[in-house]
């Protein structure tokens, strides 16, 4: 699933090409100007940081000084990136002025350990305490249904830019609750019509399934799970009664950043699994063609293909494929 993921209905669709030149630069543009407003809001434009005499640069280093274990200067530029000569000044100015203490590494005499002295580690204090202050006067200038919907928009840009891409929160799969339909039609509108150009047919194909699943629910037969980390909807997928011995697996999605991580595995095996102990004879589901980590996924648990043909659906030509599993 790292350059595939699951669709609606079980459809599986490549990953979208490059962006074309004018895309690329109206994201690059957007990009830009959220950096120029979050700076402005954050106020680390200013020419101290949190109305102190320190910049944005020596705040990170207090930090770090007061979070890592005596780290050395090479440490430092290792974990924050910053030039060798650049933080060497800022040392040099907080040893001047008493914040930090120096002490020869017993390994290598040309390195030494830092530490914040007594008065550095009540500067780190006071700054810490107005940058709390400073973030809780801004977020209760927001409504709660906002504070939350800014909070889970900072954490998937923390997971999309981090540098391993890894989700470390765990992932749970739940039942579905009021809110998580409307989330399943609007993660499949706004992904397949951005990332594969669908029209608003395939989002009206998704609210309609939605909707029957909804009215014509049958507890006892089926079932909705729902993927969540850390408070957050990322994936989902359907088990729907197609007859008394027939289930259709359907709605399979996975959010972008969640691909990769053996999720739609996960949530393939879970569907097939309870497939099983209700009693179904068959399972079947509906893919495009040519699909091969999703064509793994599918035959990694038994399914077979059935049959094949070209569709103009969601305004582009689609080869679609029938697949079973025979229990």
């Amino acid at each position: 699933m790292n350059s595939q993921t699951e669709s609606s209905t079980g459809l599986v669709n490549q990953a979208a090409a490059s962006p074309s030149a004018d895309c690329q630069a109206s994201r690059v543009s957007a990009v830009r100007r959220f950096n120029r407003f979050y700076t402005q809001v954050i106020g680390v434009l200013h020419e101290g940081l949190l109305d102190s005499p320190f910049s944005l640069t020596e705040v990170r280093v207090l930090y770090e000084l007061a979070h890592s274990a005596d780290p050395t200067a090479a440490a430092l530029c290792q974990a924050l990136s910053l030039d060798a000569g650049y933080l060497s000044r800022i040392l040099q100015r907080f040893d001047k002025e008493g914040l930090i203490h120096k002490r020869r590494s017993e390994q290598d005499a040309r390195q030494s350990h830092l530490s914040l002295t007594e008065a550095g580690q009540q500067v780190f204090e006071e700054l810490s305490q107005r940058s709390s202050q400073e973030i809780t006067d801004l977020l209760q200038a927001l409504p709660d249904t906002d504070q939350q919907k800014l909070i889970e928009s900072m954490q998937s840009v923390e997971q999309l830019l981090s540098r391993d891409h890894k989700v470390h929160a765990p992932v749970i799969l739940r039942q579905h609750r009021p809110g998580d339909m409307g989330w399943v039609v609007w993660r499949h509108g706004i992904y397949y019509a951005r990332e594969f150009g669908w029209n608003e047919g395939f989002e009206a194909l998704v609210a309609k399934l939605v909707a029957d699943f909804v009215q014509n629910y049958k507890p006892e037969h089926e079932r909705c799970w729902i993927a969540e980390c850390d408070g957050r909807n990322v994936g989902s997928i359907f088990l729907v009664q197609e007859s008394e011995s027939v289930a259709r697996l359907r709605m399979l999605y996975i959010e972008p950043e969640m691909r990769g991580l053996g999720l739609g595995r996960r949530l393939v095996e879970e569907c097939v699994n309870t497939a099983r102990q209700l009693g179904y004879r068959k399972m079947v589901l509906w893919t495009n063609a040519g699909l091969h980590a999703a064509r793994h996924i599918y035959e990694a648990q038994g399914f077979k293909l059935l049959s094949e043909e070209t569709v103009s659906s969601f305004g582009r030509d689609e080869i679609y494929q029938d697949w079973e599993l025979i229990f």
